[in-house]
């Protein structure tokens, strides 16, 4: 591809159909682990929900579960489910029964909490012996020249508007601190094969990218989405994107 197409130069023109569109689904397999860990299946809670990617997926191994998000647009994007319900709230507010939750996840979320009030809330919502797991993937991964073009992009151009919250994602919460008792989780990934378009709804769900438009920078955007698409090659050819899930996870 060598100029720019009027799908290219809109890609990041996009909203909240395109985060419930694009963004990955996680495994199967990290439900199963998570519900292997609960002392019991009544109660799953997934804090942070957005448009409901892990929430769904709770619902395999739940008798009920509980999406709660503060972003009301978020929770409109959800699909609906059997045993699934939707509740818009803070993480700091949990409109919840004491002591009923088995679980509760935040996932790509628990960076932007007040840490301290959500813990308050996780305690007092939590039964026995419930589990608590703060999940986040890492930088996605391209191979070969994809890749090459990606990183210097997602780190040095974009990088800069990224807000500070980011890094703590990067790191797979390492640093959040987390007065629980932990243990280690086992090694996921998400995996999928994506086509341009695919990849690039995905990009344009960042609140990076957002922030870059609004200082003015869609040509930094523009010029990415151009050199990567042609490297690309065939706009419908599906090239390995992955994803290392991190996990927080303890016992209240």
């Amino acid at each position: 591809m060598n100029s720019p197409s009027a799908d290219l130069r809109n890609w990041f023109d996009q909203g909240g159909e395109a985060y419930a569109r694009f963004r990955p689904e996680y495994p199967a397999e990290l439900a199963a682990y998570l519900a292997s860990r609960a002392p019991d299946r009544a109660l799953a809670v997934d804090v942070g929900c957005g448009s409901g990617q892990l929430t769904r997926q709770l619902a395999e191994h739940f008798d009920a579960v509980v999406g709660v998000d503060p972003s009301a647009e978020q929770i409109a994007h959800s699909a609906p489910q059997a045993k699934v319900s939707y509740l818009c709230a803070p993480a700091e507010d949990l409109p919840l029964r004491s002591h009923s939750a088995s679980l509760v996840t935040a996932a790509q979320a628990a960076h932007w909490f007040d840490l301290p009030r959500f813990y308050a809330q996780v305690r007092r919502i939590a039964g026995p012996n419930a589990v608590l797991a703060l999940i986040s993937y890492g930088v996605l991964r391209l191979e070969g020249a994809l890749g090459e073009r990606f990183e210097p992009f997602y780190w040095k151009e974009i990088g800069p508007y990224w807000p500070a919250e980011r890094a703590l994602v990067d790191s797979g919460y390492a640093t959040l601190d987390f007065p629980f008792a932990e243990f280690s989780g086992p090694d996921i990934a998400i995996r999928l094969e994506w086509n341009l378009d695919e990849f690039l709804g995905y990009v344009s769900t960042w609140s990076a990218v957002r922030s870059a438009r609004e200082a003015g920078r869609e040509d930094l955007l523009q010029r990415f989405a151009v050199d990567i698409a042609e490297r690309w090659g065939d706009p419908a050819a599906r090239h390995p994107v992955s994803w290392p899930i991190n996990m927080r996870i303890g016992r209240v």
